[in-house]
């Protein structure tokens, strides 16, 4: 217990000490903000201030060259002390000039009280909020008005999707061909009759491609039916003699449901070949639109240029006449690597197709080759068709190894062709690839893939040299600062 009662008083001694120093900060911290209030309400006079600029002004400032404290914290100024000391000073001879009249200098008005009466606070609530989170909040609000903007620009995209898949895809048109336009231009050849003739070429070729497809889809029709009966018939006996041990009658139910499913929702099934055949109108229009698009960009594609450049600010020309030719180099070299890599996989694939014995090799082959302008995935998707076709028309095992070439065929493109033919002309890592794709299927469906990568392409290489235009103007401001300031300094001796 003794001890007990020790201890207790020792804490109790020690607290009484904090106690007592704390009141002492308190008191301190009281009469400093009480001496920073007077001297804000009384401020000293001109004369001090003078003295205090510049001591050579008063000799007797060499003596007391600061304010002497005063009662309740108040400054004396020094002329004031000086007056009242016993020390005998000396003052210089004064000019005759300096003995004129002048006006009684005018004391300085006193400080206002703040709003909130105290000193101690911030002059404004922002004042009070740390730095960071000043930042964070402002940065926060910027990024939710570029949302915005962003959102503004989607939604108007979406309004106007077709003439804006209209606009994109002539743009990538053009980008293909727009390369022999400028070399029959440098040739000699007109430039009406260069357009017309390299767009009509390009127009024969799509023509050809579309009638092989169909051609060879209708030629093989009757052959991928029967096959394709057949496989019904034993993927039937399979679910009847296999694991699953299915009964005629749970299997012809099935059927009917199936039947009965459809001829109920009838009018849905209606609606939706009403919705594919507006679709199917849209999709004419487009066609259309871009081919009358394609033709004038290859025809007067500079002229566009310049008009588009003469409605942006006067301060932004310059720096966009320098990323336009870039951004068109990067979009030309994008367009041709990728027709060379979705042509490549195409005879990869068809050929493997080929040899395995699936039927309708060709125009598989095709569609791989429209597949494949999606980067990375298109091929693969575009592939599973030739898997289920080889699924119902030949052996699982025929089937899985399609699979297994469409894989390897999209390795080789990912980590050699991708990095090969397109070089550095698109840097764009792999993630932002998919992620762009995946983005544009969001947004805008098929469509949307396609462009997505090309658009993400381009808006790289024009921040890259909008970036290092700055830096670049930075340096030169830079060096001619330092070139002025070298110019006005004096020589040293």
């Amino acid at each position: 217990m003794a001890r007990g009662g020790k201890a207790f008083k020792a804490v109790a001694k020690g607290m009484a000490v904090v106690a007592s120093a704390a009141a002492v900060i308190e008191r301190r911290r009281r009469a400093a903000m009480a001496a920073d209030f007077h001297e804000t309400l009384h401020p000293p006079h001109p004369v001090d201030q003078l003295d205090r600029a510049d001591p050579a002004a008063d000799p007797a400032a060499r003596l007391l060259p600061g304010p002497l404290p005063g009662p309740r914290g108040a400054a004396v100024p020094v002329a004031a002390a000086v007056a009242a000391a016993p020390v005998p000073v000396t003052a210089p001879p004064v000019p005759a000039a300096a003995t004129a009249p002048t006006a009684a200098p005018v004391a300085a008005p006193a400080a206002p009280l703040p709003p909130h009466g105290h000193f101690g606070r911030p002059a404004t609530p922002a004042e009070a909020v740390p730095w960071g989170l000043r930042v964070a909040a402002e940065s926060t609000w910027r990024l939710l008005l570029l949302g915005a903007a962003l959102y503004v620009v989607f939604y108007i995209v979406d309004m106007l999707r077709l003439v804006a898949f209209a606009v994109l895809a002539s743009l990538l048109i053009s980008a293909l061909l727009e390369p022999t336009v400028s070399w029959l231009r440098r040739h000699g050849v007109p430039r009406s009759l260069a357009a017309g003739g390299v767009f009509m070429s390009g127009l024969a070729g799509i023509g050809l491609v579309g009638w092989f497809v169909v051609w060879q889809v209708t030629t093989n029709l009757e052959t991928v039916t029967s096959k394709v009966k057949a496989g019904v018939d034993q993927l039937r006996d399979w679910l009847i003699t296999g694991p699953l041990h299915l009964t005629e009658q749970q299997i012809t139910d099935f059927a009917n449901q199936i039947t009965k499913a459809i001829s109920t929702n009838s009018e849905q099934i209606t609606s939706a070949s009403l919705t594919g055949a507006q679709i199917a109108v849209e999709v004419l229009t487009a066609v259309l639109l871009a081919f009358f698009t394609t033709f004038f960009l290859l025809y007067d594609g500079e002229r566009i240029w310049n008009w588009a450049l003469r409605g942006l600010p006067r301060h932004s020309r310059y720096a966009m006449a320098g990323a336009g030719p870039k951004a068109w180099a990067t979009l030309t070299a994008y367009v041709r690597g990728t027709v060379c890599v979705a042509f490549i996989d195409a005879v990869c694939i068809g050929v493997g197709i080929q040899l395995l014995g699936v039927p309708m090799a060709l125009p598989l082959a095709v569609i791989i080759f429209l597949g494949a302008f999606v980067p990375l995935v298109g091929a693969l998707v575009t592939g599973t068709v030739a898997v289920l076709i080889a699924l119902v028309t030949t052996t699982p095992w025929t089937a899985l190894m399609v699979l297994v070439v469409l894989i390897a065929v999209q390795q080789i493109e990912g980590h050699v062709l991708q990095p090969l033919i397109l070089g550095r002309a698109v840097r764009v890592h792999p993630l932002g690839v998919v992620l762009g794709v995946a983005a544009g299927s969001i947004i805008g469906g098929i469509g949307g893939a396609i462009v997505a990568v090309p658009l993400i392409a381009v808006t790289n290489t024009v921040v890259t040299h909008l970036r290092r235009r700055n830096e670049a103007g930075q340096a030169v401001f830079t060096a001619l600062e330092a070139a002025r300031e070298a110019a006005t300094r004096p020589p040293t001796p």
